[in-house]
């Protein structure tokens, strides 16, 4: 198998992956025209958002219908789903949606909806899915993943120099903030599993003093404080997820998509990826050579490059010790792995060193 062949399958089991992910948008079925009728109408009631990805309610309800996903992921007869009406028009149209969000019931067996009126809080939509489902859920706790910044925290946090750390100075009434939340969380959510980096704020209304040290005058305020920089830079780029994402990982050197997932740059470095193209197309007495040169440049690098290194050497001893071959079937294995239920620090694992091996599969 070619180095282009080896990308192609590792291309098409990352798809594979993200197509598992694709359909669930944390505990929220994600509903399209080709699943709709599968999962709703049939053997449970189902409670669906049409909504629209620009539309700001649907930005402010997003968070509260994340809790209500959550609160209902074990019920077995109500399920939580949305649409995205601006990729499904047809499927919106066709259930009398015309402004954005509209919340509708279906009841068990049926694709005749009743529309809720309610207010758009987890507490109203926890209590009407439980009337209409004959449930008796529970409103469920999210814990959140962003770092809450006290002036007790904030130097032993941000300014620790072995951490890259984007703070926003919020305040509680502000409706910027209050319109970023769901996003900042999501990108808390993003980067969750990297230890290096830190997603965080801090209520610079309560904390006004802290605030103004660091020059915040309106709201929000967002500041990068990366590992070489511990006096802080503005962030200025657009506030979107996609925009944070990028910025975090051109910053920080980390390789996540706006869901988490890793890409596939994970885990290379640059460096030791130029030694492997020597390696593989050297002879046995060159390859010892070009090993000896790996393991002087992995003693240079720091933090997770350094781990990604110590998965190039053994990479480089195995492929050695085991002939050309070792990539590939390795590569193979590790697929086969990902293809069944795993939880995600394993996969996340297993993945930077799919992406190594294939490095090394000429």
């Amino acid at each position: 198998m070619g180095r282009s062949q080896i990308w192609f399958a590792l291309g098409a089991v990352n798809l594979a992956l993200l197509f598992a992910y694709a359909f669930a948008d944390g505990d929220v079925l994600v509903l399209t025209e080709a699943n709709f009728e599968k999962e709703v109408g049939q053997d449970r009631g189902a409670l669906v958002e049409f909504y629209a990805p620009w539309c700001g309610h649907c930005k402010k309800l997003a968070p509260e219908y994340e809790k209500l996903g959550s609160s209902f992921k074990k019920a077995k007869s109500v399920l939580i789903g949305k649409v995205d009406c601006d990729e499904h028009k047809s499927l919106c149209s066709k259930y009398g949606v015309s402004g954005y969000p509209t919340i509708q019931w279906f009841p068990k067996g049926s694709l005749e909806p009743k529309k809720y009126e309610g207010p758009r809080t987890a507490e109203a939509l926890t209590e009407f899915a439980n009337t209409e489902g004959g449930t008796n859920v529970k409103l469920a706790t999210i814990p959140s993943n962003v770092v809450v910044l006290t002036p007790e925290t904030f130097d032993q946090i941000v300014l620790d120099e072995n951490k890259d750390v984007l703070v926003e100075f919020y305040a509680p009434w502000c409706g910027h903030c209050k319109h970023l939340a769901p996003i900042y969380e999501k990108l808390a959510n993003a980067y969750k599993l990297e230890e290096d980096v830190v997603i965080a704020n801090l209520d610079a209304d309560k904390f006004k003093d802290l605030a103004e040290k660091y020059g915040v005058s309106g709201y929000p305020t967002l500041k990068f404080f990366p590992k070489g920089n511990k006096a802080g830079e503005d962030y200025e780029a657009e506030r979107e997820l996609d925009d944070f994402v990028k910025f975090i990982n051109e910053k920080c050197g980390t390789n996540r998509d706006a869901n988490g997932q890793l890409t596939s740059q994970a885990g290379i470095v640059a460096s030791l990826d130029a030694l492997v193209k020597e390696f593989v197309s050297a002879s046995n007495d060159e390859q010892k050579a070009i090993l000896s040169r790996m393991e002087e440049e992995v003693a240079k690098l720091t933090g997770s490059s350094a781990r990604y290194g110590k998965t190039y050497l053994k990479a480089a001893k195995s492929s050695l010790e085991k002939g050309a071959d070792y990539a590939k079937k390795e590569i193979e294995r590790l697929q086969r792995i990902l293809e069944k239920p795993i939880n995600t620090v394993k996969a996340d694992e297993f993945i930077i060193k799919k992406n190594i091996l294939a490095t090394f599969a000429a």
